[in-house]
């Protein structure tokens, strides 16, 4: 039952690597996906969104409006940590119970949690794995500049926001370098699938002997 947390820094090839694990098999849960799920109209979440930082954080229709709240909380650190209180439980609870879910279909599946604050969130829970994409800042900042269309300095923003390379690298089981080419990211992937199947394997032979 491996259980692996994916985590890199924004621009980094997080999201690529996460298609090439599904494409081996992988079931991939998008931490990005599961914060819009329990912020979903109607939810606790919204409704303790709203309370906390104001009812003009809502669109017309009920729905959040995260450019607005991304304006309102940015570069704020207290007010970061006020809508992480609210937020981080509740994808915590969803996370779980959709690994518990995912090993409930197929005790043998590999469970990849696609995670970019990690290192801020979640870095005590019990991971077979860690997986960290990593490319140099400069190189992530021309990534958000020349594909992303962000100015340099929201680019360079955006990047000192997050946790530092210094301290994902620190916690990484398997690091894959993502400056290079595509294939390059790509063997590095089947390399560390691989490494998962053969643990796989190596398990259930000690469980049948």
């Amino acid at each position: 039952m491996p259980l692996v947390a994916l985590t890199g820094g924004i621009a980094s090839g997080k999201s690529t690597i996460a298609r090439r694990l599904a494409h081996h098999g992988a079931v991939i849960v998008d931490a990005d996906q599961l914060v819009r799920d329990v912020q979903q109209p109607g939810s606790p979440v919204l409704s303790a969104i709203a309370t906390e930082f104001g009812e003009r954080m809502l669109r017309p229709d009920g729905s959040l409006d995260r450019v607005a709240l991304g304006a309102r909380v940015f570069g704020d650190e207290t007010a970061v940590a006020r809508l992480n209180a609210i937020v981080h439980p509740a994808v915590r609870a969803e996370s779980s119970r959709r690994f518990a879910e995912a090993f409930a279909r197929d005790p043998a599946a590999v469970v990849v949690y696609d995670v970019p604050l990690l290192v801020e969130a979640r870095i005590g829970d019990p991971w077979e794995l860690v997986i960290v994409a990593h490319a140099p800042a400069d190189v992530r900042r021309h990534r958000l500049v020349e594909l992303r269309g962000l100015t340099q300095a929201d680019a360079d923003a955006r990047i000192a926001s997050q946790a530092s390379d210094d301290d994902r690298l620190a916690v990484a089981d398997v690091v894959i370098d993502t400056a290079g080419t595509l294939d390059e990211t790509l063997r590095q992937v089947d390399d560390v699938w691989r490494r998962l199947d053969e643990h796989i394997s190596a398990r259930a032979t000690a469980r049948r002997a």
